[in-house]
């Protein structure tokens, strides 16, 4: 919904609404609880709708239904707020010494990708062994070579992101201790 709404608003209410719901270093300062809760349901260009759609299917939903809701939604808002804040300390301390500009603590800072590379983490887990590893070593190359090439605070959360979702391995096992069984077909014992 928020996609459309910026799709079809004008150009000033866009600008508003995307800085009004970012997670920037203002926005944490002045509404901390709105704009870590808000700025994950944004994403700024509304063309990556269909993208985003299809990347949700790929990777949220194998992971919700594998571990369900409540774990799936605890793997991705963890890394969403952790990897928000720990990126925009990055910026704020890139500003307190003069690398980046201070008006980086009002850039627009919004996005569902930092949940979905959580995501990406978790469902390493789900993989068989033959595939795991090279998935795994898939997933750290697409997040770590940005972070190493163009080192910018997104790449960096987006790294945190994929850390936090492999460090939730504890979620994917049973309280006794075995794997989740793999998901079974209707009617299927």
């Amino acid at each position: 919904m928020t996609s459309l709404v910026v799709a079809f608003s004008p150009d000033g209410l866009e600008h508003y609404l995307l800085h009004r719901n970012s997670s920037n270093l203002h926005q944490l300062a002045h509404h901390p609880a709105r704009a870590l809760s808000g700025s994950a349901f944004w994403i700024e260009n509304p063309a990556s709708l269909f993208f985003y759609a299809i990347l949700f299917e790929v990777f949220h939903a194998p992971v919700e239904r594998w571990l369900g809701t409540a774990k799936w939604f605890f793997t991705v808002a963890t890394a969403h707020i952790a990897a928000t804040l720990i990126s925009q300390q990055v910026v704020l301390l890139a500003i307190a010494h003069h690398r980046v500009p201070r008006s980086m603590a009002h850039v627009v800072d919004i996005g569902v990708s930092y949940g979905l590379a959580a995501s990406v983490g978790i469902l390493t887990y789900r993989l068989p062994r033959p595939w795991r590893r090279l998935y795994l070593a898939g997933a750290i190359a697409f997040f770590l070579v940005p972070l190493l090439t163009d080192r910018t605070y997104t790449d960096l959360g987006h790294a945190i992101s994929l850390g936090i979702g492999l460090a939730c391995y504890p979620l994917t096992r049973r309280p006794h201790g075995k794997p989740f069984a793999p998901e079974r077909g209707p009617g299927a014992h």
